[in-house]
């Protein structure tokens, strides 16, 4: 088990809908960090942008981008996360994929699809919780509009971090940053959040604020909005235990099941 976990947060533009160059863009903002890193972090979609052209798209659990993930884990010896476009089972996921040096890799489909542009028409909702047990952490990914659902993100097997990865546009970048801010509160966990900036192929626009909050709701990071940015966070379990002794706010925390 480890006390600490350091993670890098790459919010970046994304080039519309060229998987292969967003992995060569990718590539090079991998190697530019030089420090030893547990996790890297990237956006929602991080080889296509947010797109609906999932039929041109998607690659089989086998394809290239997952091939690549193993090999960039591989090489830097670090845990790799991100969502892409899957194909499977003739359904379309939108899937978020952690992959460890090991090549051992686990997956969370997103489950709140967008309604607002048609993504539930495109893209299988996922329905199962994914917890993942990373050098004595149990990390818990979600996606995006899931950010919006605070009984899906709730905590239940008392993880230690809740992560998002996002293209959450501009106009309403404000629920974001509140958002991920609650959900740290409320879960007594860190909380990290890795959007997209730049503009896609439909005009949308994003401006990044991509941050780690504390289980208290401190923002940890200091990330300009609307650019391209590299920043690199160190996690310690005793802040967690720490608080959660002390505070105790989870042991009055309701207990339901979702169906």
């Amino acid at each position: 088990m480890e006390d600490q976990l350091k993670i890098a947060l790459i919010q970046s533009d994304l080039i519309w809908e060229n998987p292969e160059a967003n992995r060569n863009m990718f590539s090079e903002k991998i190697e530019s960090i030089s420090e030893i890193l547990d996790i890297i972090v990237l956006p929602e979609m991080f080889t296509s942008g947010f797109t609906m052209n999932a039929k041109t798209l998607a690659e089989p659990m086998n394809g290239p981008t997952v091939n690549w993930m193993k090999t960039v884990a591989a090489k830097r010896h670090v845990a790799l996360m991100g969502s892409i476009v899957i194909s499977e089972d003739n359904n379309y996921y939108n899937r978020l994929l952690f992959v460890e040096p090991s090549g051992q890799i686990f997956y969370y489909d997103k489950r709140h699809t967008f309604t607002l542009v048609g993504e539930n028409e495109t893209y299988t909702a996922g329905t199962a919780k994914l917890i993942i047990q990373y050098k004595g952490w149990k990390l818990r990914p979600l996606i995006c509009y899931d950010l919006r659902f605070p009984v899906w993100s709730r905590i239940t097997e008392d993880y230690d971090v809740i992560f998002y990865v996002a293209n959450w546009p501009k106009p309403r970048v404000s629920a974001w940053d509140t958002l991920l801010k609650a959900r740290a509160i409320e879960n007594m966990s860190y909380c990290i959040g890795v959007n997209r900036v730049g503009v896609d192929g439909v005009n949308s626009e994003y401006s990044g604020h991509s941050a780690a909050y504390d289980v208290l709701g401190n923002n940890m990071t200091n990330i300009e909005a609307n650019k391209e940015a590299i920043e690199i966070v160190t996690l310690e379990k005793h802040h967690i235990n720490a608080y959660r002794n002390k505070l105790k706010f989870l042991d009055d925390r309701d207990a339901f099941n979702l169906i």
